[in-house]
Parts: C-alpha cells; structure tokens; sequence
C-alpha cells in the first residue's frame, strides 16, 4: 500500500457534520482535478480508469481518476509503471492552460465567501471564513455552500475538510475524499489525529518515516507520546520540536492570502536524448508558446525570461535575461530563450529536458511595448491573441506556428509535465 493510501480512506464519513465550534479553517481540494476538467468534454469516459500525464517513456501520472487510483495510480508516478497497473486506462495529454481558466475561476468563487483565501496549488487552498460567519452561517454550512456553488459552476466536486487549524483542515480534506465534507471538532482533534500513521505529519518524508519505524514510532499517538528533547535529539532541533508540536494538533500559522504568481514556465522530458540545435529551438518555441498563453490567459506580463537545459548526462544549466520592459507575447520569450540557449554554448551537446520560464510579473495591461519606426501598430500581439482566442474554442494545438506543424507528428506527441 503506498504512503498517499496508508493516510486516505475511502469516502465520505457517514452521518452529519460533528461539532464546528472555533472551526474556522477549510481546506477546499477539488477531487481528481485535472481528470475531473477533462471529463467536462469527455462525458463518455465517467466511470472508466482515466490518466492525464505525459505519453512519453519519461512521463509521469499529472491526475489520476478515482478508477484509475483503485489500481495503485497516483500522481507522480512514472507513466510506465502506470500503464501496467491500469492497462485499461485511457491516457490524456494535460492542458494547462484549460485547468488554469477553470482554477482562477474557481478560486474566485472561494473569494466571494471570504477574502482570507491562501491556493496552494491550482486545485486546493486554505479558507478562513471566521469573519464570514454572521452572514453566510457556521462553517459546515460555508463548506456546504462551496461545494454546491463548484458543482453548479464549475460541474466538478470537491471536497472539504473544517478544523480550527490547518494542518488539521488539510488531513480532514484528504479523509472525506472524493465528493465529501468532515468537520474535526476542536476538543477532538488529537483523538482524530493520534490513530493515523507517522506519515500524515507535515515534514515526514520517506526517510523520516523509515527513521521513525526503525524506533518504533508507527502512530502520530506514538510520536506524541516520546519527549521533545528525545526527538530533537534523534531528529534535529526544528524537526523534532515541529512534529511534537503537529503531533499534538497545534498549528498557529494564519491564513495567508497569497501574493500573485511570481513566475509562469514550462518544461518538457525528451523521450530520448536531443543534441540537435533544429530540434532544441523548435521545442523552445512550443514552450514559448505555452508560456505566452498562460501569461495572457492570468493576465500576466514579466521582464525575466530563463531557459532550463539538462544534459544527459543531468547536468542542469539555466540561464536568464531581464528585458527592459515587461511582455506577454510568445514571439519575444522564444526570441529571447533561442538566444540564452546559444549563449549557454551546449550546441550539439544531447539534452534530456528543457524548459522556459517568465518571471518578475507584473499586470498584463503593464506589457506596453514601444513601437519602433515604421512598425504597425498591430501584428504580433493581435495575431497571438487571436490564437489564445481559437485555442479556447476549439482546444490547444488547434492553430499554431507553422514550425511547430510536421506531418510526421502525433498530436499525442506534444506532451506537458
């Protein structure tokens, strides 16, 4: 049984909400997100084993159906090993872009319940709804509300997880999987959390929790019983101190909303290693393309552009550039990343991966470019939205550079990690 199971049982908890006095914190986890956006367009595959991830021999697993996991899929886990669990198992190729509109959607529904909104990825965030109270009710009704407001707009589900802290909020989402709700009381938060495995706590990894088994440590209840000087001295001081502190559900940390995205990128694992420059710029300009619309679609500009490059032999090279005024337009970033990519002097040296990133953002309405002389005051630009334009009607890959067409490719080659 792997880790992600040990900490998750299946479904909702019977019976009503318990007791959600002082519980102020929800953790809102979208069930299966990607798959779940995926079948929005695809309703035939509901109830079959679905993958999203990429199709290559290096792609990993991004979203798994609730199908799919019954037999051992998850997130992250290479996509070989994937297809031989679930050999049945229908595979798509993510659409980032497409799960970012519905993600910003979604988060502003979470906003029209509270500002105190704190994503901590595109399909889960942390609420605080304590101000929120007086006007929309206690906080199993909130969570009631949130889920019926995601179904009716979205047409996907979510789960909820309401404690007084969120550590607590979080494990509780994770346990009312999928489609669910659960409260956990503040007066019973350790008899909720002392039964569960080491690995539920926040900071014990693989090599923790093997540290923690060899001392016979299985339960969060055995942890929380050895003094804190023992497992600071067998841990270190802050992870010791850290998980004594989780063990006994005490977790101060507000909810903190979130500043805006500081970077967009994109990065792509070769199936093999790639030593030609041909091929290098144009899988640079795929991912510029990628980039640019997921600039335009947040409403994003920025200055810095960056290239990721990775040897076979995984040695990784970035390299970066600060322009002097902020863009949006895919054409600048490729421009820009064929440059750094030349710069770093790895021509004709194979590559396993490479990626491009945008950061330093700012508003896109502040991506304002100084025309030069004798240059239309539209081309480029309009060009590319109307791209974003098409591609939200009909589907990424839709329309794209002529470079990017090749009769000899498969659709189903371009893939996202």
């Amino acid at each position: 049984m792997s880790r992600k199971q040990q900490l998750r049982r299946p479904g909702p908890p019977p019976g009503p909400p318990a007791d959600d006095t002082g519980c102020g914190i929800l953790h809102v986890d979208m069930d299966a997100f990607f798959v779940s956006v995926e079948l929005l367009e695809r309703p035939e595959l509901r109830g079959r084993p679905v993958i999203v991830g990429g199709t290559g021999g290096r792609g990993v697993v991004a979203s798994a159906s609730y199908e799919a996991r019954a037999f051992g899929v998850h997130s992250a886990m290479p996509m070989t090993r994937a297809r031989r669990l679930c050999p049945q198992a229908v595979v798509l190729p993510p659409r980032h872009d497409r799960y970012a509109r519905v993600s910003a959607e979604v988060m502003e529904i979470f906003r029209s319940v509270t500002p105190l909104v704190e994503p901590l990825a595109l399909d889960e965030a942390f609420l605080d709804v304590s101000g929120a109270r007086r006007l929309l009710g206690r906080p199993a009704e909130i969570g009631r509300l949130i889920r019926e407001r995601v179904r009716e707009r979205q047409g996907i589900t979510c789960s909820v997880g309401i404690a007084s802290t969120k550590f607590v909020a979080k494990l509780a989402s994770t346990h009312c999987k999928p489609d669910g709700l659960m409260v956990v009381p503040a007066g019973r938060v350790t008899e909720f959390l002392h039964p569960l495995p080491v690995a539920a706590l926040w900071g014990v990894g693989e090599r923790t929790e093997e540290h923690l088994l060899r001392l016979g440590l299985k339960t969060v209840g055995d942890l929380a019983r050895v003094p804190p000087d023992t497992l600071r001295r067998e841990l270190g001081d802050a992870l010791g101190a850290h998980l004594h502190e989780l063990a006994w559900g005490r977790d101060p940390r507000p909810v903190t909303p979130v500043t805006p995205d500081k970077s967009i990128g994109a990065e792509e694992t070769f199936d093999h290693d790639i030593a030609d420059p041909e091929l290098i710029r144009r899988e640079l300009l795929r991912l510029s393309e990628k980039v640019g619309a997921r600039l335009r679609a947040g409403g994003h500009a920025g200055r810095t552009i960056s290239v990721k490059l990775r040897t076979a032999g995984f040695r990784t090279i970035t390299r970066a550039r600060t322009l002097p005024e902020p863009t949006d337009m895919s054409r600048v970033i490729y421009i820009t990343a064929c440059r750094l990519y030349e710069a770093a002097g790895l021509d004709r040296v194979p590559l396993r991966l490479v990626g491009v990133r945008v950061e330093n953002l700012v508003a896109g309405g502040a991506a304002v470019r100084q025309l030069a002389l004798d240059e239309p005051e539209s081309g480029w630009r309009e060009a590319e939205r109307a791209m974003d334009r098409v591609s939200r009607r009909f589907g990424r890959g839709a329309v794209r550079p002529a470079s990017l067409v090749d009769p000899r490719d498969d659709p189903e080659d371009h893939r996202d990690q």
